[in-house]
């Protein structure tokens, strides 16, 4: 007997359709699974005998089973198939009513009692169930993640037992509506208020936000700049439906999304240790998996410590930050994974930690700082928008009690989402701040007068800027006057736009 039912897999953050062919016949037994499966789609043999048996059906040893996953050219992954499979052996064992089952897209771990657990990837499996006008068979486990999908039926189960009766006889589909309220209002623990004194760091870091740029701080341990860092997420815009879409995608392919959650609804903060390898940053495996430069999309990816990863890890960087997406070849495949992020970087300024420092001496010869300070190279530093000297807080700042000027993160955030929105307008469709900004728009956007363009030239001759660090100083201006609800780039906004690149390599090194 033969027994067909659709299923799918995800490559990257897509899925594709998967047929599930069960074939039983008269024989000697054997359980066989082709169409080029991987270890883990291979063990589910075991898996599936068990769960049939625990789940008071029958399982014979008189049968050769044999399953095709088709199309059988391309590699299959995880253990999504169980379920499918277990109810193809039924249906074709006629120990259930398997005409219905044309009509689902079955997918699903099993556990060796019939529990059927939850998978990575609902949310792409789910889209990919209502573009081919199916019906959603899925863990229960998923249920939140799936009903995201708007206009599909969805039947989530909890055991096997329960999947065979919903295939022969489909009750009511189920659905969570997800809490879209939280995306307006996702709360946080921590605000920019509780960072004392600052000013100038704070305004950068507004700013920063604002545009979508990217931030270099240089300062001595203790100065504050890990603590402005995990305050950045709290400053930027809410994240809107597309956007935690996409962000919800990647944590489910990843498997990071948390258990009976739908939606990813902060912006994401990834802080990778420095000593994570390359697979680790941009992606990587046999079968690629997205990195933390992915898991921070349409967030913040922090590096702390910078001249202390890899170089390799810190040159692979440039791509992404480029073009927002990043593309990891393999022999089975090519895989392009979203990467569109702020990065956030901190640095001591030499290897003791103290150049420059008002209260401690720095210990290290010049020739030390200068080799520190080139551990990050120079094109590296041309795609970092703002380079920022971030000093340690005078006694009577850390001690103050908390004043006016100490604004809270919702403040802020309000004038940042208000640029943000002036951006989006002014931009072309797709692009949602002045950091995404191609020459184009840069001309068009960035226009600057007689005496804008005498200071942009003198900045030129004395720092040694290359063409892109222009281009961010255009950028990074355009930014400050949204900031300032200017219609033109003023001589005001450019000079603070090319103070904050007062750390280049030229004038530092």
């Amino acid at each position: 007997m033969l027994a067909l039912l659709d299923s799918a897999a995800v490559v990257g953050i897509d899925a594709y359709p998967v047929q599930v062919q069960v074939y039983v016949a008269s024989g000697l037994a054997a359980f066989t699974i082709v169409g080029l499966p991987d270890a883990a789609v291979r063990e589910s043999a075991k898996r599936v005998e068990a769960a049939i048996k625990t789940s008071h059906f029958d399982f014979s040893y008189s049968h050769k089973i044999t399953v095709n996953l088709a199309p059988a050219d391309v590699r299959k992954a995880g253990p999504a198939f169980d379920l499918p499979i277990a109810l193809g052996i039924l249906a074709a064992t006629e120990q259930i009513n398997g005409s219905q089952l044309a009509s689902f897209l079955a997918v699903g771990e099993l556990s060796l009692d019939g529990a059927v657990r939850p998978i990575t990837g609902a949310l792409s499996l789910a889209m990919a169930a209502r573009e081919q006008g199916k019906r959603l068979l899925v863990p229960r486990g998923n249920l939140a993640e799936a009903s995201v999908v708007e206009g599909l039926p969805i039947y989530p189960v909890s055991t096997l037992h329960e999947a065979a009766q919903v295939v022969s006889d489909p009750p009511l589909p189920e659905t969570a509506p997800p809490n879209l309220s939280v995306l307006a209002d996702p709360g946080f623990d921590l605000d920019l208020s509780e960072v004392r004194g600052q000013q100038v760091a704070k305004r950068a870091l507004e700013v920063a936000a604002a545009g979508g740029h990217n931030l270099l701080m240089i300062g001595p341990p203790g100065s504050g700049k890990t603590m402005l860092a995990r305050r950045l997420p709290t400053i930027l815009p809410p994240l809107s439906l597309a956007e935690s879409l996409e962000c919800t995608r990647i944590y489910s392919v990843a498997g990071l999304l948390p258990p009976g959650q739908g939606l990813i609804t902060q912006r994401p903060f990834r802080a990778p240790h420095h000593s994570v390898s390359d697979a680790g940053l941009v992606g990587g495996g046999i079968m690629p998996r997205p990195g933390e430069i992915s898991l921070a999309h349409h967030g913040v990816l922090f590096l702390d410590e910078l001249p202390e990863f890899s170089r390799d890890c810190l040159e692979a960087l440039r791509q992404p930050l480029e073009d927002g997406t990043v593309t990891i070849s393999r022999a089975q495949a090519t895989l392009t994974y979203p990467a569109r992020l702020m990065l956030v970087t901190a640095m001591n300024p030499c290897p003791c930690g103290y150049w420059g420092d008002w209260v401690r001496p720095c210990t290290c010869s010049l020739p030390r700082v200068r080799s520190y300070a080139r551990r990050v190279s120079g094109p590296l530093l041309d795609r970092i928008d703002i380079h920022l000297e971030v000093q340690r807080p005078h006694t009577d700042e850390v001690l103050a009690a908390a004043t006016a000027a100490d604004e809270t993160s919702a403040a802020v955030r309000e004038r940042v989402a208000r640029a943000r929105h002036t951006q989006a307008q002014r931009l072309a469709p797709g692009l949602t701040c002045n950091a995404q900004m191609r020459p184009r728009l840069l001309r068009q956007h960035c226009a600057l007068s007689p005496g804008c363009q005498a200071l942009m030239r003198h900045a030129l001759d004395q720092l040694g800027l290359s063409v892109r660090a222009h281009d961010r100083i255009l950028r990074l201006a355009r930014t400050i006057a949204d900031l300032a609800a200017c219609p033109e780039i003023e001589e005001a906004h450019l000079a603070e736009a090319i103070g904050y690149r007062s750390l280049d390599r030229k004038a530092w090194a």
